[in-house]
């Protein structure tokens, strides 16, 4: 067991933040006095920074050898209609655009929903769309990975094999995989053993190749959830989320990258993610 496969952090600012220097600034510090490195920032609502706040952030994340991607704002959609779609576009690039800046490599993303149709139907619409996301960006000169998330919920645009499919398809786009999304989804408890996790991923390594699994990018946490899928967030020890299968599957197969817990208890269970998976005997 190497204890390098993985950095862990959190999804958003830590709770035991102190008030200054505070913001994202103050959470990168925080993160790596707790012996954490990574951080996704949290703008999940809206994209409301300057380029003076990115630059800082960049810095201290450098300096500190703590590595940043972001959460892009909830409200993105690729299957909106005609009419919601120009916003969603914009609020993905906006969060592009300043994660650049702040020195994220990547930007997650929940794509969106199947509104009742097909995932064959929407799929299409969903790759073209981001495909002219992932242009725009290349043109200029924008090197950021858009990692589309695995989402909880069957309704919901993000199976495994939708985020798969978005890759594929796209150079420049990556699945972030939410395992407990992947446990909630089908909603009948599934999705939790060593066998199933291995399968998962063994479906990402032959759909992006064997390097694919050097460089994932992970969200974990506890989750409830019911028939039609998650219902909440929990602190990981107060679910039923099998993380020593789960960790068993990721270091069997070598898999590397980054693991961000957005649990309620965030940071804590951080350090908790990060002592089970370093202490895993095999």
């Amino acid at each position: 067991m190497t204890t390098t496969a993985f950095r862990f952090g959190t999804v958003g600012a830590p709770k035991s933040i102190a008030k200054k220097p505070g913001g994202s600034v103050g959470a990168v510090l925080r993160l790596a006095e707790l012996g954490l490195n990574a951080l996704e920032l949290g703008w999940v609502q809206s994209v409301r920074v300057s380029e003076q706040t990115c630059a800082d952030i960049r810095a201290t994340g450098q300096e500190q050898d703590v590595l940043i991607s972001v959460h892009a704002p909830y409200f993105i959609n690729l299957n909106a209609d005609e009419e919601e779609w120009p916003k969603s576009r914009k609020r993905l690039m906006d969060a592009a655009y300043f994660g650049n800046l702040a020195g994220a490599s990547d930007i997650i993303f929940h794509p969106g929903s199947y509104f009742g149709l097909p995932p064959e139907e929407v799929l299409p619409k969903a790759i073209q769309r981001l495909a002219g996301c992932v242009e725009e960006l290349q043109l200029a000169g924008n090197p950021v990975t858009l990692r589309p998330e695995t989402m909880g919920k069957s309704a919901m645009l993000g199976s495994l094999e939708d985020t798969l499919a978005m890759s594929q398809a796209i150079p420049g786009v990556l699945p972030c995989l939410d395992f407990a999304h992947l446990h909630a989804r089908p909603g009948d408890g599934s999705m939790n053993t060593y066998d199933e996790w291995n399968r998962v991923l063994e479906m990402y390594a032959e759909a992006l190749g064997e390097a694919a699994l050097q460089n994932l990018h992970i969200h974990l946490s506890g989750i409830a959830y019911g028939p039609k899928g998650e219902k909440e967030h929990l602190p990981v020890e107060e679910a039923d989320l099998d993380l020593k299968a789960l960790f068993q599957a990721l270091d069997n197969l070598g898999c590397q990258g980054r693991i961000l817990c957005e649990s309620p208890a965030m940071e804590d269970d951080a350090l908790i993610l990060k002592t089970k998976f370093e202490s895993l005997k095999i």
